[in-house]
C-alpha cells in the first residue's frame, strides 16, 4: 500500500511500534524561474541553505553537471546523514529534489524556500519513511 502524500502540515502514517531507518523527501517544484534552474549559484544556495538550517554534515563538495542549453543542472551532495540530489528542467520550469536523512527530523520548509530561491509557483512534497519493517 503506498504511503499518503505528505506536506509540511501532515505526517506519514506507519504501523504502531515500528521505527523507520530514515526519511526520504521527494520534492517537485513547478513553475520555477527558468534562469534560476540554469543557475549554478541559485542551486548552490538551495543546497547551502538546507545544509545550514538542518545542521547537516557534507562529506565533501557537491558534484554538479550542467547540460548544454537549453538543459538544466544535476547536483549531488553526499552527507554524513545520507544525500541530497537535484535535477532541473528549465525548459519545463521544473526541478526535482531528493533528500534522504537517516536521523529523525522535522521537514524542511521546502515550499517557502523554493519559492524564495527558485521562484517556484507550486511545490509538492512527499515523505517516505524507509526501512520501518
Amino acid at each position: 500500500m503506498p504511503l499518503p502524500a505528505r506536506t509540511e502540515a501532515t505526517r506519514t502514517v506507519r504501523e504502531p511500534g515500528t521505527t523507520p531507518f530514515g526519511t526520504e523527501w521527494l520534492v517537485d517544484a513547478h513553475g520555477c524561474r527558468a534562469d534560476a534552474l540554469r543557475s549554478l549559484e541559485a542551486l548552490q544556495a538551495v543546497f547551502a541553505r538546507l545544509v545550514s538550517e538542518l545542521a547537516l554534515h557534507p562529506l565533501g563538495e557537491p558534484v554538479w553537471h550542467r547540460f548544454p542549453d537549453p538543459g538544466g543542472i544535476t547536483g549531488l551532495l553526499a552527507l554524513r546523514e545520507s544525500h541530497l540530489a537535484c535535477h532541473t528542467f528549465p525548459e519545463r520550469r521544473y526541478a526535482a529534489f531528493s533528500f534522504y536523512c537517516c536521523r529523525p527530523r522535522e521537514a524542511w520548509p521546502w515550499s517557502e524556500r523554493l519559492r524564495e530561491l527558485l521562484g517556484a509557483e507550486r511545490v509538492e512534497m512527499r515523505a517516505v519513511e524507509r526501512g520501518s519493517r
